[in-house]
């Protein structure tokens, strides 16, 4: 095999695919890349976990066809520390790769492409499949995905819902102690209903991947339990998660007794100076609501105490509430708005933070039991 391919172009496709191979796995072969060739200008990357799949096709002067697999970091390493100039691959009958660009050259000991297993990425005619615009689909995703429980729980909290009805995608997650929920509207113009229920660790791989593309329209492909992600040459492929998600709209109150206007950006800073003193064993941070006024307090026993103050806009009865800051500041650091709204109804009860004058994002959290 041989082929010559710019830098740039093949540092990117390897910055797409190498999150999915496997450095230290019971195949070795898992920590390495697919490299093959589609045609004598096209190239295929290929990385799997079983678990997690990318492929991706780059452009290139194929001279001599064939396919080989070569260590994920090590190559990276090495073609993000060369020059501008191409970088040349010629690999041998011994599974080595030859790499020289500039004056520079490599030897690096390959696996048989043989080993590497086998890829199906595509559904059959029972599969389902919809074309949605990029833009709000990763919107949506990282308005909710941060408040899916852990990865390594395998239940569906460590899913994101995602339904189209209509012209409406919504997705929402939940780990059980807040839930976050985002709509956005979306061209469908077939008027399909599609939903699916996708790790949450899958939905990161996707967002850092999209990083990486210029396509405005994604596909999104299923069947039984797998599901496809495509953007014009790339393809993301996983595990469907199956089952019945929680009913989590009945969650979120349709009425709230108090509600303040803080400023997003004030308020971060405020969690961030009173998280000095927080007892790491509970992150709480206690929130004292009144006429023009929030103060933030924390206190650890054996250390000592925190608090801070904030003006806002606030209508209801005086109000002390606990929360965990951490899940708060989840929130506020993505949520790219000047005010939020804080509703709630009683300290022991949700309570909702959105940002202001938005009805289609919003973020419900438990607050914290404060024992006197």
């Amino acid at each position: 095999m041989k082929f010559a391919v710019d830098k740039e172009v093949i540092l990117n496709g390897l910055r797409i695919v190498e999150r999915a191979t496997v450095a230290k796995g019971l195949q070795p072969v898992l920590a390495n890349i697919l490299i093959e060739s589609v045609s004598n200008d096209t190239l295929k990357l290929s990385a799997t976990s079983f678990d997690l799949t990318v492929v991706t096709n780059i452009n290139c002067q194929v001279e001599k066809e064939g396919k080989i697999t070569l260590p994920a970091k090590r190559l990276s390493d090495i073609i993000s520390r060369l020059g501008n100039a191409p970088v040349n691959f010629e690999i041998n009958d011994n599974n080595i790769a030859i790499i020289t660009s500039g004056k520079s050259k490599f030897d690096i000991i390959g696996i048989s492409a043989s080993e590497f297993p086998p890829i199906e990425d595509g559904v059959t005619e029972d599969g389902e499949s919809i074309e949605i615009e990029m833009k709000p689909f990763i919107t949506c995703a990282k308005m909710t995905n941060f408040a899916a429980a852990g990865y390594e729980t395998n239940n569906l909290l460590s899913g994101v819902i995602c339904s189209i009805n209509d012209k409406i995608l919504e997705m929402a997650s939940t780990d059980g102690n807040r839930l976050a929920r985002a709509k956005e509207f979306v061209k469908n113009d077939e008027n399909k209903d599609f939903s699916m229920i996708v790790p949450s660790k899958v939905l990161s791989e996707f967002i850092r991947m999209t990083s990486y593309v210029e396509d405005e329209n994604v596909v999104i492909s299923k069947e039984r339990s797998k599901i496809i992600f495509q953007t014009g040459s790339t393809k993301l492929i996983s595990r469907l998660m199956e089952g019945q998600y929680p009913k989590y709209n009945q969650l979120i109150p349709t009425s709230f007794a108090k509600q303040a206007l803080v400023n997003r950006e004030k308020l971060i800073s405020a969690l961030e100076i009173v998280s000095t003193m927080i007892n790491e064993k509970t992150s709480i941070v206690k929130f004292e609501f009144s006429d023009g006024v929030l103060k933030l307090n924390a206190d650890t026993p054996d250390a000592g105490a925190s608090e801070d103050k904030i003006e806002i806009s606030y209508s209801g009865e005086d109000m002390l509430i606990a929360f965990n800051y951490r899940y708060l500041l989840d929130f506020l650091k993505i949520a790219e708005v000047e005010e939020v709204l804080i509703q709630m109804n009683t300290n022991l009860s949700a309570a909702v933070i959105r940002p202001k004058s938005e009805e289609d994002y919003l973020y419900l959290i438990m607050p914290v039991q404060i024992r006197v």
